[in-house]
């Protein structure tokens, strides 16, 4: 785990390029987290790997030990995880070599990297998009902070991620990348008047009619492109995945394929898992980053997406993304209940960046879900 000083310092350089004019609002892309990594803004126990580093966040490495604890928590003001932890831990797992975080269990793991944000500069965390993809629940907690996965403004300290796999037992180990962070500056979010105007000038969606209100509105495909499944049920009691082994495991192994029969809805039973796909092709422009958010509740019993950072360049076809579709991680609650063909699930929101991007998404990165439709997590060969 890594010991956590004020880095007055390198808050210092982040507030000096602030006042020499270096800087702008917005959500930082690679070269900008770059800096921030130079300035002494975020802290690293081991070398920064070459991939690491995403378009506009950065992918956060499990530390060395991971605690099994009695239930999940949030620290509240004033206290620090390590503090709580004393008292909800059951025991100490090593991850040096691997092992196995089992299902229904919460573990927390210190990450291997710290912050030490200036004033005025923030942080949100999600899921990687293959995690989602496993059902595994992981958010991120820091010392003294009400709400997971917000990293408030100016924020000094350690990060820790809380894991809880909920269909498949998965391999990990000292290093696994399950999160991913993304920092900003000010207020980037675009309003709906500027997400129309951006829709009219690089048409953000593959629909003519964008549904823009808090958000662009996606809906659910529930019709098979020819004899193809319109998603897949994950199967339980299955074998473990190694979260850092990509294609070596079978599908059908772990998923049931769901095929179209009769009228294009799909009943959601009740703690199930589901990977369906979005009706329409999402376009993200290099100059901006995107995220989903959850539809209102009220609407339907299930949560949609665990992972939602889109990167800068998902879907821009000169980045080899025409077409692309967002996967959706389903799960219903605690009733059945019906999804039909065209239903809205979810709304994108869109930040813009505070320079343009170094890296796109899909272009050299090894990007695994650039152009995809429907499509399961790396892990599924």
């Amino acid at each position: 785990m890594l010991e956590v000083e004020h880095n007055e310092k390198g808050a210092d350089l982040q507030n000096q390029a602030h006042h020499e004019g270096n800087t702008k609002d917005g959500v930082f892309p690679a070269q900008e987290i770059e800096a921030l990594i130079a300035a002494g803004g975020i802290l690293l126990d081991k070398p920064l790997l070459d991939n690491q580093l995403q378009p506009a966040s950065l992918d956060l490495r499990l530390g060395d030990f991971a605690y099994r604890v009695r239930a999940s928590f949030l620290p509240g003001p004033g206290i620090n995880v390590a503090e709580r932890l004393a008292d909800v831990r059951l025991h100490v797992i090593d991850l040096r070599d691997s092992a196995v975080l089992e299902t229904g269990c919460v573990y927390v793991v210190p990450l291997q990297e710290a912050l030490a944000l200036a004033p005025g500069v923030s942080a949100s965390a999600n899921p990687k998009s293959s995690t989602g993809r496993l059902d595994v629940f992981t958010r991120i907690i820091a010392d003294g902070v009400t709400a997971f996965d917000l990293i408030p403004d100016g924020y000094k300290g350690p990060l820790y991620a809380e894991i809880c796999p909920q269909t498949f037992p998965i391999v990990v180990r000292s290093g696994s990348r399950l999160s991913q962070i993304r920092f900003r500056r000010g207020q980037p979010r675009l309003p709906d008047t500027a997400l129309n105007e951006l829709h009219k000038q690089q048409k953000l969606v593959s629909t003519e009619n964008a549904d823009i209100d808090e958000g662009l509105a996606l809906s659910v495909d529930l019709k098979a492109a020819g004899d193809g499944p319109i998603g897949y049920r994950a199967k339980r009691h299955s074998g473990v995945v190694d979260v850092d082994k990509p294609g070596a495991c079978a599908v059908l192994d772990y998923w049931e394929p769901i095929y179209l029969r009769g009228a294009a809805r799909l009943i959601l039973d009740p703690d199930q898992f589901y990977i369906l796909a979005s009706k329409e092709a999402v376009h993200v422009p290099p100059a901006y980053a995107a995220e989903m958010v959850p539809f209102n509740p009220l609407v339907g019993e299930f949560r949609v997406h665990y992972a939602g950072f889109m990167d800068p360049g998902f879907g821009h076809a000169p980045a080899g993304g025409e077409g692309s579709r967002v996967v959706l991680e389903v799960r219903s609650h605690t009733v059945p209940f019906i999804l039909e063909d065209g239903q809205i699930i979810g709304r994108l929101i869109y930040e813009h960046l505070s320079e343009m991007p170094r890296l796109v998404y899909g272009q050299g990165l090894g990007s695994n879900y650039q152009a995809q439709g429907l499509k399961l997590s790396k892990h599924f060969a």
